[in-house]
């Protein structure tokens, strides 16, 4: 399955190993999955049963602890009774009989027709027996990788494997597989969405070395199976060091001085008031409330425990949940807005937390995807700084200084923000001093709120399109309002009450911004740029491409300088025009300029060769 690679000198490198399960031959899932789908329901169902029969049932086989009971004082209307009565036990069970092997079968075949293959293109998944569905997603659209892990599963050692896709259920679920098999599938489509091939296993490894039986893979997948059954819990999984750790103590007190308390102390005094005036319909209306949001309260400290995230060679991992845990892998480039928000009751204990814009592939019918969009439930300054360090690696180090300065705890003395002007305080009494926007080379700032603080963080590479709003009272005061359009997601990232002229100039200012940043991007297929990157610098040493394969770049790309800042280099035989840079335009403090890289010597006679087509939603 190793696809040879043309290099014009030195040897092939091979990639990483691929795992069994990634072969590109169809495979079944855990052999216990119809189980967890659809079993779990059924072993419901016979337990409201054996409840509603507990007396029958001490009657038939604990006839001592029952001595008064007479078979003729049943209700012989009811099918138990009728069974007891006429003696039928052999009869009924011989039925129950036949409809457990009926269930059986039916599991069984659910299984046997519900399989899955990875190849170097996509990710593709069958099942159904009567009607047959067939799905596939793309590697080049992958969004994520999720490992959810309910308590279930995880006592019989299993997870759900999902694919994240880049449209509206989109997404594609491998449920169930053991927790190792899952794990090594996990980094296989990452490394194979990220630009990398996987070579089989030599001799003696744990790749396919020859053709296989249809006998030979069930066996294997069984054993897997039952090894699995017989380990019992999951096996401790290598997780990286998380760069943030959050006590216990702080997750449940962020909880207790949130908004939703608040409303729930309310309703609690609206239902005691009624009480005390007699007003019992009032009872009704407020006592379900108080249950949705004491559930929603537990709800959301159990989903914050055991929180961690930590960088990966694939993207940001993101680990949450108690009693079902959560395993997110955010590649680089699929974040497309960061919002910090510090809501009024945390501010004197200096909490923020972190939400973030992503496709998530799920549609509306699925539920709330909050639990996919926050980045850091509750963290201090520190904390911050670290997780957006992680969700934004491109920003250089000299701006992360102003971010936190600037940006989170601002407004200062020196303060680089373009803010609200004084004569339009009226439209933002109360934060027309911090209400601003700060554009940079690699983004967006857009700050706002005095009692809800936020900063949004927009990639320009991300941005889909950017807007300016004018009202009636706006023209009067000649202001606007500046909006960047990103996926959806719980991050608005928009400012009102901006200088109408400096609206216009960062509207010009964003539009170069945003397309420079979107030729130089390589994100969604990161394995590529770091291994061009590593090759442009080993040609540039004299030396030779050797671990990835070449990525000829159009003649009209914009390359970034090693400095940092991005410069565009015009090309003299097609008359492209340089594009200003973005930073010198709306007022950012410019960066070093650093020393021309020595120029890598041209092959002769080398066609051009397009650069791959972008991922839906990954460029503006």
């Amino acid at each position: 399955m190793t696809e040879p690679q043309a290099f014009t000198g030195g040897p092939v490198v091979a990639g990483p190993v691929r795992s069994p399960l990634s072969d590109g031959d169809w495979h079944r899932l855990h052999p216990l999955t119809p189980l967890l789908r659809g079993g779990i329901f059924l072993l419901v169902v016979i337990g409201v049963i054996v409840a509603n029969l507990r007396d029958r049932l001490v009657f038939l086989f604990l006839p001592w602890f029952a001595p008064d009971v007479e078979i003729e004082d049943w209700d012989t209307g009811d099918p138990i009774d009728w069974i007891v009565a006429n003696n039928l036990y052999f009869l009924a069970g011989v039925v129950v009989l036949v409809v457990l092997i009926l269930l059986v079968v039916l599991f069984y075949l659910s299984w046997r027709f519900h399989t899955f293959r990875i190849t170097e293109d996509d990710v593709e998944v069958r099942s159904g027996v009567l009607f047959r569905t067939q799905r596939r997603a793309p590697l080049d659209r992958v969004q994520g990788v999720n490992l959810v892990r309910p308590m279930i599963a995880r006592l019989l050692g299993m997870a759900k494997l999902e694919v994240v896709g880049a449209g509206t259920d989109a997404n594609v679920k491998l449920e169930y597989l053991s927790t190792a098999n899952a794990e090594a599938v996990r980094a296989d489509i990452l490394r194979l969405a990220s630009g990398r091939r996987l070579t089989d296993a030599g001799p003696g490894g744990a790749g396919p070395t020859g053709p296989r039986s249809r006998a030979h893979a069930l066996s294997e997948t069984v054993s897997r199976g039952i090894t699995g059954l017989i380990e019992g819990d999951e096996a401790p999984v290598a997780e990286p060091e998380s760069v943030v750790s959050i006590p216990v103590g702080r997750i449940i007190l962020s909880q207790v001085v949130s908004m939703s308390t608040v409303a729930f102390i309310i309703a609690l005094i609206a239902v005691a008031v009624a009480a005390s005036f007699g007003i019992a319909w009032v009872l009704f209306a407020y006592v379900p409330a108080l249950i949705g949001l004491g559930a929603l309260w537990v709800r959301t400290i159990f989903r914050s425990l055991r929180y961690s995230i930590a960088p990966t060679p694939d993207g940001v991992r993101i680990t949450f949940g108690l009693l079902t845990t959560i395993t997110e892998i955010v590649p680089p480039g699929r974040v497309h807005a960061v919002e910090v928000e510090q809501p009024i009751l945390w501010r004197p204990f200096g909490w923020w937390k972190i939400r973030i814009n992503r496709l998530s592939g799920r549609s509306a019918s699925e539920g709330s995807t909050d639990q996919f969009t926050t980045a850091l439930p509750v963290g201090t300054a520190l904390d911050v700084e670290r997780v957006l360090r992680l969700l934004q690696p491109t920003v250089g180090e000299d701006e992360w200084a102003l971010i936190v300065r600037e940006g989170i705890s601002g407004p200062t003395e020196e303060d680089s923000f373009t803010t609200t002007p004084k004569r339009a305080w009226i439209i933002r009494p109360l934060s027309w001093r911090r209400n601003g926007f700060r554009l940079t080379d690699d983004l967006l700032l857009l700050r706002r709120g005095l009692i809800w603080r936020k900063l949004a963080l927009v990639p320009l590479a991300r941005m889909q399109s950017f807007g300016l709003n004018q009202g009636p009272v706006d023209r009067a005061l000649r202001v606007a309002s500046v909006r960047a359009h990103v996926v959806s997601g719980p991050v608005y990232a928009s400012v009102a009450a901006v200088d109408r002229d400096r609206a216009l100039e960062l509207f010009d200012d964003v539009a170069r911004a945003a397309v420079h940043a979107a030729v130089v991007d390589r994100t969604h297929r990161w394995a590529e740029a770091a291994a061009a990157e590593a090759d442009a610098g080993a040609v540039a040493a004299g030396g030779s491409a050797t671990d990835a394969p070449l990525q000829p770049s159009p003649q009209s790309e914009v390359v970034p300088p090693a400095g940092g800042a991005a410069s565009p280099v015009p090309d003299a035989a097609s008359g492209a025009q340089p594009v200003p840079d973005a930073a010198s335009a709306s007022g950012a403090r410019p960066a070093p300029e650093a020393p021309p890289a020595p120029q890598a010597p041209a092959a002769p006679d080398t066609p051009d060769i397009p650069a791959p087509p972008p991922a839906d939603g990954e460029r503006p």
